[in-house]
C-alpha cells in the first residue's frame, strides 16, 4: 500500500508506536522549565520532565518512549530517573523537527510517532490512546492531534484572559471532515456579541504522525503563519498536509501546559485534582 505526502509516494507498513518527548532547556518564555519542580497531591516535588515522562508511560499500546533533548542537564536528569534519552542538535526549530531528528538518531523503527509535549503532564493517557486508535482506523490520515470542546464558562474565561492580554490556550477550527482549518493563540472563531456563539475547541498539544509525514516535515518551508503564531503545526497546513482533529472529553483538572511561570499554579492544581502524586 502506498501513501502520498507532499506529492511523494511512500510505502505503508505498520512497525508499532513510539512516543518521543522533545525537551529543551532554553525555552524562550520559560528557560529551564523542563527541570522546574511541581508538587502533586502527596506534596512530593518532581520535575516537569519526570511528570510528563510518567504520563507518557501510562499510555497503552506504545512500544517505546524516548526523551529527545539538546541539553546535557536534561539528559543527566532523564537518565537518572530511567528514561531512554537521545541527544539532538540545537538547530531544531521546534519539537516536530526534534522528533524527526530523534527518529533517525535513535534508530526508531515505529511507523506511528507520537509527539508528547514535555511541558504537558496533564495530557490524559486515554486521549493519546484515542489518537493512536483513530489513526490506526484511518490509515490515510498522515497527521492527527487532539482537541477538547470548551464549556461556555471556560470559553468566557478564555475570552476574558485574551482581553486582559493573557494567551493561555491554543484554539482550532476545522471542517466537516474534522480536518483542521487553522490553529491560533487567539480565540477562534471570532464572534460578534450579538451573534450566538459556536463552541470553542481547545487544542491539546499531542500529535500523531505517520513516519513518512514526520520525515518530510523539516524539508517544508516555514510559513508566515507558523512564525507569527509560533505554532509548528501550521507548517503542515501551509504545505497542504491535512491534520485530523480527534475530539476527546475534557479531563478533570484541565489540560494546562507550562508555558510560563504563572502556569505552574494551574498545573499543580490539576495534579491535585486528578490525585497524581
Amino acid at each position: 500500500m502506498l501513501r502520498v505526502v507532499g506529492g511523494k509516494e511512500f510505502s505503508c507498513e505498520d512497525h508499532g508506536v513510539a512516543i518521543i518527548i522533545p525537551a529543551r532547556f532554553g525555552s524562550t518564555r520559560f528557560p529551564g522549565k523542563s527541570l522546574v519542580e511541581l508538587r502533586g497531591v502527596s506534596g512530593a516535588a518532581k520535575s516537569l520532565l519526570l511528570r510528563s515522562w510518567e504520563a507518557a508511560n501510562l499510555v497503552n499500546g506504545v512500544d517505546e518512549v524516548w526523551i529527545a533533548t539538546d541539553d546535557a542537564r536534561i539528559q543527566e536528569v532523564a537518565e537518572r530517573f530511567g528514561a531512554r534519552v537521545i541527544m539532538t542538535s540545537s538547530n531544531c526549530r521546534n519539537g516536530t523537527e526534534r522528533c524527526t531528528e530523534a527518529l533517525v538518531a535513535a534508530g526508531i523503527k515505529a511507523d506511528l510517532i507520537v509527539n508528547f509535549q514535555g511541558d504537558a503532564p496533564l495530557t490524559p493517557p486515554l486521549a493519546v490512546e484515542a489518537l493512536i486508535q483513530s489513526m490506526r482506523e484511518a490509515p490515510g490520515v498522515e497527521v492527527a492531534t487532539a482537541m477538547v470542546r470548551c464549556s461556555p464558562v471556560a470559553a468566557d474565561c478564555l475570552r476574558a484572559d485574551e482581553r486582559a492580554g493573557r494567551s493561555r490556550a491554543i484554539t482550532v477550527v476545522f471542517d466537516r471532515n474534522y480536518d483542521a482549518l487553522y490553529f491560533s493563540r487567539s480565540i477562534i472563531p471570532f464572534v460578534p456579541e450579538r451573534v450566538a456563539r459556536p463552541p470553542v475547541y481547545l487544542h491539546m498539544g499531542v500529535f500523531g504522525y505517520r513516519r513518512d509525514a514526520l520525515m518530510h516535515y523539516p524539508g517544508l518551508e516555514p510559513s508566515i503563519f507558523e512564525e507569527t503564531e509560533d505554532l509548528e503545526q501550521l507548517r503542515f497546513l501551509d504545505a497542504g498536509v491535512p491534520i485530523r482533529m480527534i475530539e476527546v472529553g475534557a479531563p478533570p483538572g484541565g489540560i494546562w501546559e507550562v508555558n510560563c511561570p504563572s502556569d505552574l499554579v494551574s498545573v499543580e492544581a490539576g495534579l491535585v485534582e486528578r490525585h497524581i502524586h
